[in-house]
């Protein structure tokens, strides 16, 4: 009898029991996720509000695509993924502030690594046509995957040298490849003769701490801080240098 009542009690707490904290993770670990974008969300529409419905849906799967890929091609640090927005997006729109680029208009990503900063830029400029080159091919697999995801038709990806494109662009960006007179000899043949826009046809580059060594023989060079545009920490020493290249036909 004691075992019968004991089998009839178990039985009734496995398939009545109520819901415990664990049956709830998924449910939480998705409102935590909505609840992040939103605040995500709303600080990009601080800095940028005048975007699309269409954009503001592919900055919120951006996230979700590079979290999945990451686990398979690390191609952002881990520490980084979780600041994705902030390390690496919002960074990347930092160009934007310093440039807007006109529709028809090319730019070069050089060295863009998972993406950035082209990915976040051809999403912002939806009329503007971007080439994202890099020499790592897992790198590029993961951007071809990446920029299908969230449709963008703008993108081109080359794995390749930047010193092997044979093409002219309006700019070149990127992300602290290399040292600037390094970069300068990579890309000095790659830029377009006519400028159309208010800077200078040349390198929009993202840097960050003490330049006055580095950019000693490039006296045209201009210095944007980021910090004068964006409030957060991370910003503190980060900049854009603009630097106007003469064409090399």
């Amino acid at each position: 009898m004691f075992k019968l009542y004991y089998y009839l009690i178990n039985n009734y707490k496995n398939t009545y029991r109520l819901p415990n904290e664990a049956d709830n993770q998924p449910k939480i670990a998705k409102e935590n996720l909505l609840l992040q974008h939103k605040t995500i969300m709303d600080l990009i529409n601080t800095y940028f509000p005048d975007l699309s419905e269409t954009q503001k849906a592919q900055f919120k799967e951006l996230e979700v695509l590079y979290k999945d890929w990451n686990l398979k091609i690390n191609v952002v640090s881990r520490k980084d993924i979780d600041e994705i927005y902030i390390r690496h997006v919002l960074h990347s729109l930092g160009i934007a502030k310093v440039m807007q680029f006109l529709p028809g208009s090319t730019v070069m990503d050089v060295g863009t690594g998972g993406g950035f900063p082209g990915v976040p830029l051809a999403i912002l400029f939806p009329e503007t046509q971007f080439h994202l080159v890099d020499s790592i091919g897992k790198k590029i697999k993961v951007v071809e995957e990446v920029v299908a995801g969230l449709g963008l038709t703008n993108v081109k990806v080359t794995n390749a040298r930047a010193e092997s494109i044979d093409e002219q662009y309006d700019f070149i960006v990127s992300r602290a490849v290399a040292q600037m007179e390094t970069f300068v000899r990579w890309v000095r043949h790659s830029v377009k003769k006519k400028s159309v826009h208010p800077l200078k046809n040349g390198i929009l580059y993202l840097k960050g701490g003490d330049l006055t060594e580095e950019l000693a023989a490039f006296p045209k060079a201009t210095i944007y801080p980021l910090t004068e545009i964006f409030k957060e920490d991370f910003f503190e020493t980060k900049t854009v240098v603009h630097l106007p290249l003469k064409y090399k036909g």
